[in-house]
C-alpha cells in the first residue's frame, strides 16, 4: 500500500497533506526516513514525529463512522456531487464516503465538519439545538457601532429578519459575529444591509469546535468530547 494512504487509513490526516509529512522528513518507516511514493506492508511500523500511528478500532459488531473538522479554503464547493470541480469531497479525498454537515460558500474559508453518519447530519442541523457559529468578517468599509447594534438586532434577509445575533469590532474594517442560524449568505446580505462588502470571511467555531490550528485544506478527527457537545444526547458515535 502506498504510504500517503496508510497514513490516511489511520483517521490521521489527508493524503495530501500525509504527503507534505513525508516531504518534511516527518515520517519514518521501521526507523528510516521515508519518501514520497515509498511502499508500506503488514508489519511495517509508521512514525509522524516519532509517535506510531494507530487506528483506533471500531466496537464489536458496529461500524466507526468519521467525523472530521476540515479548514476550507476559499474555492472549494460544499457538495458532493462528483461533476463539480473543486468539490469538497475530491478535495478531502477520504477513503470512507463522507460528506458535509451543513454548508460554507464557495468564497467563504473555515471549518466545516464532514461525516460518514448520515444519520446525525439532522440532528446537528436542526435549529433547535442553537449550535452557535462564529465568523471574522473584513469588510470594505469602516464599521461603526451602529452598524453592528444593527446587525445584532437583526436584518431583513430572504424575506425575514435575521434572528438576534452577537457581535463585535474587530479593528476598523472587521467584525466577529456568532450566529445561530445559517441561512444562504447570510452574513454577506447582512453586511450589503449596510452598504458594506464582505472582503474575507472565515468561520472558526461550531458550537464547541474550534477551528484553532488547522491551517487551509487541513483537517482532523473530532474529539469524543466535542462530539457530545454537539450530540449531547447521543450514546454512541
Amino acid at each position: 500500500m502506498r504510504l500517503n494512504k496508510h497514513i490516511s487509513d489511520t483517521g490521521a490526516c489527508s493524503r495530501r497533506e500525509a504527503d507534505r509529512l513525508i516531504g518534511e522528513g516527518r515520517v519514518t518507516v521501521n526507523g528510516i526516513r521515508a519518501r514520497v511514493g515509498a511502499e508500506v506492508g503488514e508489519g511495517d511500523v509508521v512514525q509522524v514525529d516519532g509517535q506510531a500511528l494507530l487506528q483506533r478500532a471500531a466496537a464489536p459488531g458496529k461500524r466507526r463512522h468519521v467525523y472530521i473538522a476540515l479548514h476550507k479554503p476559499v474555492g472549494i464547493t460544499c457538495t458532493t456531487e462528483s461533476s463539480v470541480k473543486g468539490n469538497i469531497v475530491d478535495f478531502v479525498d477520504h477513503r470512507e464516503r463522507i460528506f458535509p454537515i451543513g454548508r460554507l460558500d464557495k468564497d467563504s474559508e473555515g471549518l466545516i465538519l464532514l461525516t460518514s453518519n448520515g444519520d446525525i447530519v439532522n440532528a446537528i442541523l436542526r435549529a433547535e439545538n442553537k449550535l452557535e457559529k462564529e465568523y471574522l468578517v473584513a469588510v470594505n468599509h469602516a464599521v461603526t457601532q451602529d452598524i453592528l447594534r444593527g446587525m445584532a438586532r437583526g436584518v431583513p434577509v430572504h424575506g425575514q429578519i435575521t434572528l438576534p445575533c452577537r457581535t463585535a469590532p474587530l479593528g476598523k474594517f472587521g467584525f466577529r459575529i456568532t450566529l445561530v442560524q445559517g441561512l444562504n449568505r447570510q452574513i454577506r446580505l447582512m453586511a450589503a444591509h449596510f452598504n458594506l462588502r464582505v472582503k474575507q470571511l472565515v468561520r472558526v467555531r461550531i458550537g464547541p469546535v474550534k477551528l484553532a490550528h488547522l491551517k487551509p485544506g487541513q483537517w482532523r478527527n473530532l474529539t469524543d468530547a466535542e462530539l457530545r457537545g454537539l450530540l449531547p444526547g447521543q450514546a454512541e458515535f
